[in-house]
């Protein structure tokens, strides 16, 4: 009887787990389980930071869209044979950079939209003047609206001589045609003829938002309006402009001479329209030995017809349009203006989602672990606005 019940319990004891074999299967279960919470305050970081990212991509491409659709269309309405469309700094009634400036984060752009408001002055608008007699010719009906301008519109006026202002309009008048205009444009006299045309005109530049202590992309639209947010968490703007190294061209050969290839014609030889002498004007002047008009702008490069980069010296130097007496004057060299480079850089928004300056991060936030992490994003895009390009 004892011999069985011996047996009994060494079989009892065979089914089941000796100590080691317990302690093993504790450790190998500790160790799964460590290794699954170790994955999860990654995974949770991660989780957490994906919405930011979208964000961050989303201000990318708002950024893109927006800047590459005015960018496309600086100068239309053939703007270039007169005046610079493109301006590396801010330019308006409120904060006016004023001339010899070039800031690589600031743009200033004007075009005239696919179906304009247009004609020519009727009358000279002196200095300071508010309102512009217009010439009621067959493109400038007599309607309630006289040439299809109307109050709150923007207009240019510009002339031959390189001379531009802008200006909104308050009130228009049928008969006699007239527009009354904001009363701070006019620094400059524009003789009768000179053309006045519905514009668009936009500046693009970066400002440091006090509140939030982040840089925004903003615009401005020239007039007294105040400037208008675009994008938050702008931490990089930088644009570049690349040229014609040729200059200008006179042609005078065919039928419809004279005309350049771009930038304002120089008036008949003999004839003085700016304090430049007689026959030149900020693109063209009088050879000595020839007595020939000849350009002005010297050849960039290495005189091939590849665009070379223009730097803050050469858009700040001269020679000046339409003068270097001209309160409204601008570089020559921004008439060379073929194809202008952007990159754009964006931060998250949120300070626990962004490391140490450095590299990954232009601003520092508060994490110290990378997990969790959204680095700034760059983008860097080319645009040759079609309006500039139209003799290449």
């Amino acid at each position: 009887m004892k011999r069985l019940e011996t047996s009994n319990l060494r079989l009892v004891t065979s089914l089941g787990f000796s100590l080691v074999e317990l302690l093993v299967a504790t450790a190998v279960t500790l160790t799964v389980t460590a290794g699954v919470l170790s994955l999860i305050g990654p995974a949770r970081a991660a989780f957490s930071a994906e919405p930011e990212v979208a964000i961050v991509q989303q201000r990318l491409r708002v950024m893109v869209e927006v800047l590459f659709d005015d960018l496309v269309m600086a100068g239309a309405g053939q703007l270039n044979s007169s005046f610079a469309p493109v301006l590396p700094f801010r330019r308006g009634a409120v904060n006016d950079a004023g001339a010899g400036v070039f800031k690589s984060d600031t743009i200033t752009l004007y075009y005239v939209p696919s179906k304009p408001a247009q004609t020519t002055l009727a009358a000279d608008l002196e200095e300071f003047g508010t309102v512009l007699k217009l010439n009621p010719d067959s493109s400038c009906p007599q309607t309630v609206s006289p040439c299809g301008f109307t109050a709150g519109m923007d207009v240019l006026v510009f002339d031959e001589a390189g001379s531009f202002g802008r200006f909104t309009v308050t009130a228009v008048r049928a008969s006699p045609a007239e527009l009354t205009v904001t009363p701070n444009a006019a620094t400059a006299t524009y003789r009768a003829g000179s053309r006045v045309v519905q514009a668009i005109d936009r500046t693009y530049f970066l400002k440091n938002d006090t509140t939030s202590n982040a840089q925004q992309l903003m615009s401005y639209d020239g007039s007294t309006n105040a400037d208008l947010p675009v994008v938050d968490h702008v931490v990089g703007l930088t644009v570049e402009y690349f040229g014609d190294p040729q200059p200008p061209v006179l042609k005078t050969t065919d039928e419809i001479a004279p005309w350049t290839t771009y930038g304002p014609k120089p008036p008949a030889v003999g004839v003085q329209s700016t304090a430049y002498p007689a026959g030149e004007n900020c693109v063209f002047q009088i050879d000595f030995d020839s007595g020939q008009q000849v350009p002005r702008l010297p050849v960039l490069g290495d005189g091939s017809n590849t665009l070379v980069r223009l730097l803050a010296g050469d858009l700040t130097d001269g020679p000046w349009c339409p003068d270097s007496t001209a309160a409204n004057r601008w570089d020559a060299d921004l008439l060379r203006i073929r194809r202008i480079a952007v990159t754009v850089r964006v931060e998250a928004a949120i300070d626990a989602l962004r490391g140490p300056a450095g590299i990954l991060f232009a601003r520092p936030g508060t994490s110290r672990g990378g997990p969790g992490w959204v680095p700034d994003q760059e983008i860097r895009f080319q645009v040759s606005p079609r309006n500039l390009n139209r003799d290449r």
